[in-house]
Order: structure tokens, then sequence, then C-alpha cells
């Protein structure tokens, strides 16, 4: 949960490096929620209807989440590319149908750099927080 704090805490920061253990707890809260609320959306629209309007009012708090999350998602992900000593640029293969994801879900899950890189210290040796 710490990890997670951490990307909300550094929210529109793109420079430094982020481990892999912020990186993939921050993906791991926000398909648990995304999935909760899409669940509690699903639920409700089934129950009054696609097209009843008030069903959309639970599509909200979705939209609103999923708004929230974008920034500090690519701040988080620029400063992981950034582990790895690859530019944060990289994230626009995100762009690329099929083949951008697939390269950066390997870059994602490559070791970091250990020791200082051009983008800065090496977080594993920083005090890391606790999970």
């Amino acid at each position: 949960m710490e990890y997670y704090l951490e990307v909300w805490r550094k929210y529109a920061t793109f420079t430094g490096r982020a481990r892999r253990a912020e990186y993939w707890w921050f993906a791991l809260f926000n398909v648990l929620a995304l999935v909760v609320l899409e669940v509690i959306f699903g639920v409700f629209g089934a129950v009054l209807g696609s097209k009843n309007p008030i069903a959309l009012i639970f599509a909200l708090p979705l939209f609103a989440y999923i708004l929230a999350i974008i920034v500090p998602s690519i701040a988080v992900g620029v400063r992981r590319l950034h582990d790895v000593n690859q530019s944060g640029w990289l994230i626009l293969l995100n762009l690329i149908p099929g083949i951008g994801p697939l390269i950066l879900l390997v870059l994602s899950l490559l070791p970091g750099t250990p020791g200082e890189n051009k983008f800065g210290p090496d977080p594993k040796l920083m005090l890391a927080p606790s999970v």
C-alpha cells in the first residue's frame, strides 16, 4: 500500500526512478479499483437499465477515477523506464497497437540499473517504504 501512496505523492513527477515494486503495486491497486468500480456500475446499470439516466450517475466515480490516474500512471511509467536506463519518451510506445505495450511490459519487468544512472540514484539503495 505504501508504494501505491508513494506514486500519488509523486503525482506529476516525471524525473527520478521508480522501482518495480512501486510500479506494479500501483498497477495492481488500479486494476482492483477499476474492477470494483466497473462491477458497481454494471450492477446498477443492469438493475436500473442502461438507458436510465440515473444509471449513468453510477458511472461518474469510474470515470473520475480513470481521469485521476492518467497523470500518475504516465509519471510512474516514465520513472520506471528511467530505472532501466531508458528515456521516458518510450512511454509513447503505448500508442503503437500490439507491439508497443508489449515492449513496455518487457521493459517494466526488467530489474533496474544497479547504482546511479543518468536519471538519478538507485531507488533500492534509498530508504524503501515498508509493505
